[in-house]
């Protein structure tokens, strides 16, 4: 069905190239017919002229300038006119029928311009009847000298159609000559091009997670192999967006099966350190904070990573807080017991307060951290200010930098993960929380001088 399609329109635009060829050479036969006959009529009366004052050299050469009626007929006859007057500087010559026709037109080729002319021919062609018209012109033979003939306008109109009729014929000749290679040229340049993408398109359409239907680049430099690049490369996109979203909806599916029954087991966790908050042990109640702490954004995990899966936005749940001491349990959460590992500085102005889900943007704020220390950086500061759009949290760090690949596809599931092994779903989630909020989170600068993610919240958020 694609084959068939590509040839209904590659035939379709072949057919048309083809006539429009053909309409716009003889498009231009017609412009220029009326001058190329014009042209013609000026060289037949230029050769009856040429010929009447070869037919007045016989009168020259008598004594008299006279010759018999017999001789007159015959030298008229040569020349195709009715009368022939010759104007010299010293005398003037005249060959003439004893009853020549009525004059209806006088042509004087001294002074005509060609637009005049170009009228003339025009009425000679679509005059009827065969008129009698006085020609005057010089004799290219001696420019001194002014001819005048009596012509009949019918033999003149049957050479002007007839000259007419080999023009159209060479000019459709030529237009079917033109037409044919331009058709077989644009075919091989435009249409057959055409018709392979559109086929590969097809073809794409029906299976877009099959890699051998993506169309091969043919390597050519203009603006077709240009397409051909693009339209591969759009294909690549959609088939690993296609095989990303499989992925996902497989996590989503996973996630769902597993929430269940790892809520039942964080819960029991719940459950133990709920009774060992009651120990007297001074060491037990320094770590079951941080233990159930722990629990709970564990649990928050899994709810947000199903929330992602499902394509829905994460559910917000707005307080007031303090931003600086939101930092202080970032930086406990990170301290190593050495002093030599890596570590968080916090530098979040105290009287500063957001208006934002705690929960979401410590997850946000905690994500950004690992990430920082699992690319290799020992410190990650977090600073946080006013501006005039609303406020922003700026998280920095000292590590080598994001590569290239990581960079291009920071916020994409399964592509934007700067570690061997990772998902990528960290900034995902985290894009989807901070827009959830109205804000966005952007990658500042990411070179060997370490990496700087920008966190901002509209004006009405902040206290």
């Amino acid at each position: 069905m694609a084959e068939q399609s590509s040839n209904r329109i590659g035939g379709g635009l072949s057919a048309r190239l083809l006539i429009l060829t053909v309409v716009f050479v003889m498009a231009s036969v017609v412009l220029v017919f009326v001058p190329s006959v014009t042209r013609e009529r000026l060289t037949y009366l230029e050769d009856r002229i040429d010929a009447a004052h070869l037919a007045i050299f016989a009168l020259e050469a008598t004594p008299d300038n006279m010759v018999s009626k017999q001789l007159s007929d015959m030298l008229l006859a040569h020349v195709g006119a009715h009368g022939i007057v010759v104007h010299m500087t010293d005398r003037t010559l005249m060959l003439a029928q004893n009853m020549p026709p009525s004059v209806a037109a006088t042509y004087d080729l001294r002074t005509e311009s060609m637009l005049h002319m170009m009228g003339d021919t025009v009425a000679t062609l679509f005059h009827s009847g065969n008129r009698a018209f006085r020609v005057l012109g010089v004799s290219p033979k001696d420019r001194s000298v002014t001819v005048e003939v009596v012509l009949d306008e019918a033999p003149l109109r049957s050479q002007l159609w007839e000259f007419g009729g080999r023009v159209f014929a060479v000019s459709f000749v030529i237009s079917l000559i033109t037409a044919a290679l331009v058709y077989l040229t644009l075919r091989w340049l435009l249409v057959a091009p055409l018709r392979r993408m559109t086929a590969s398109m097809m073809a794409f359409r029906d299976n877009p997670e099959d890699e051998s239907r993506i169309i091969r680049p043919s390597g050519r430099g203009d603006e077709v192999g240009l397409a051909e690049r693009e339209l591969a490369a759009m294909q690549e996109t959609v088939r690993q967006s296609l095989r990303q979203k499989d992925r996902l909806a497989a996590l989503g599916t996973a996630v769902s099966k597993i929430n269940h029954d790892l809520r039942g087991i964080l819960s029991t966790a719940r459950l133990t350190s709920d009774s060992l908050a009651g120990s007297d042990s001074p060491d037990v109640k320094r770590v079951v904070p941080a233990l159930l702490a722990a629990i709970d954004r564990a649990v928050a995990l899994c709810t947000g990573t199903l929330n992602y899966t499902r394509d829905t936005a994460p559910p917000l749940h707005r307080s007031h807080f303090a931003l600086a001491a939101l930092a202080d349990e970032l930086v406990g959460a990170n301290t190593r017991p050495n002093g030599n590992g890596f570590s968080v500085v916090n530098e979040v102005p105290a009287e500063l307060t957001a208006h934002a889900d705690r929960d979401q943007l410590f997850r946000v704020l905690e994500n950004l951290a690992r990430n920082a220390s699992e690319c290799g950086a020992q410190t990650c500061t977090i600073k946080a200010q006013l501006n005039g759009t609303g406020l922003r949290i700026a998280v920095s760090d000292d590590g080598p930098g994001l590569p290239p690949k990581a960079r291009q596809h920071l916020f994409t599931p399964f592509s934007g993960s700067a570690r061997p092994g990772g998902t990528g779903l960290g900034l995902a989630i985290a894009r989807e929380v901070m827009r959830a909020h109205g804000g966005e989170i952007t990658l500042e600068r990411s070179d060997a001088d370490g990496t700087v993610f920008a966190l901002t919240l509209p004006a009405e958020i902040d206290a």
